[in-house]
């Protein structure tokens, strides 16, 4: 079964790069992609909402010419997933939103300010010192367990697509996720780790859709999906082979 992988802002496909040989053991065929101006795809030449991001999916489907898929979204991904499940509901089967965010306006405006703040006026410096305030900013949600390697890496693929790095949050907090949450109609699965800075949002998801199912894997942070690859990949298998039994009894 096809399982469409959308990451969070400022990352790339690399995301799931721990989790491609898991999945594919349990038959599910993994396709991350690379959201535009990030990785290795284009940069629009606009400031994107979530809704331009989630336009990219049919166009890669039929290119692989695969009729129907899961779509999961991490973080800023998870709100692409949705609104890929809104617009092009008949391409999907089921949707797994792995951190999602409802926020109240004020929250939305809160976050704005930050990326006006803390992203859109990135400028390199002389000195270096811009890639350490950048590690410093990501490694805020860093803990005992983490791997520096990995940390690394991140703040390099931050830096690495080709259009700015700050469009993927204006886009997360532009977009009402608690609005769109109650419109799915798809088989849901919230995915979240209790060590996720955004843990209470999928708490909030859930009481907006009581009747989404529920995976919570203990611990982790943002990082969840490098951090805990097998008990991720079970709760992401475990949800698509139940759906796809479903839909064919």
């Amino acid at each position: 079964m096809p399982l469409v992988l959308c990451h969070q802002a400022p990352m790339s496909s690399r995301q799931f790069d721990s989790v491609f040989g898991p999945l594919a053991e349990q038959g599910i065929r993994g396709i991350a992609i690379d959201m535009p101006g990030f990785g290795k795809s284009d940069p629009t030449d606009f400031v994107p909402r979530i809704e331009d991001y989630a336009r990219v999916i049919p166009s890669v489907l039929d290119h692989l010419k695969i009729e129907s898929a899961f779509v999961l979204g991490h973080h800023t991904g998870a709100m692409v997933a949705t609104e890929v499940a809104l617009q092009f509901g008949d391409r999907m089967v089921g949707v797994i939103l792995n951190g999602p965010l409802p926020l109240t306006a004020e929250e939305r405006e809160a976050g704005l300010k930050y990326v006006e703040a803390e992203e859109k006026g990135y400028q390199a410096q002389p000195d270096g010192g811009h890639f350490l305030k950048l590690f410093e900013n990501r490694m805020a949600y860093a803990t005992e367990k983490t791997d520096w390697n990995l940390a690394t890496r991140y703040i390099v693929e931050q830096l690495s697509g080709p259009g700015p790095f700050w469009y993927g949050h204006h886009a997360a907090f532009q977009y009402d996720h608690a609005k769109t949450i109650p419109l799915i109609s798809h088989p849901t699965l919230v995915l979240t780790n209790t060590g996720d800075a955004i843990y209470k949002n999928a708490l909030d998801a859930m009481k907006l859709r009581p009747d989404f199912s529920v995976a919570e894997i203990e611990g982790g942070t943002i990082d969840i999906v490098d951090e805990e690859p097998e008990q991720w990949v079970e709760a992401v298998s475990g949800f698509i082979r139940r759906i796809s039994e479903t839909s064919l009894s």
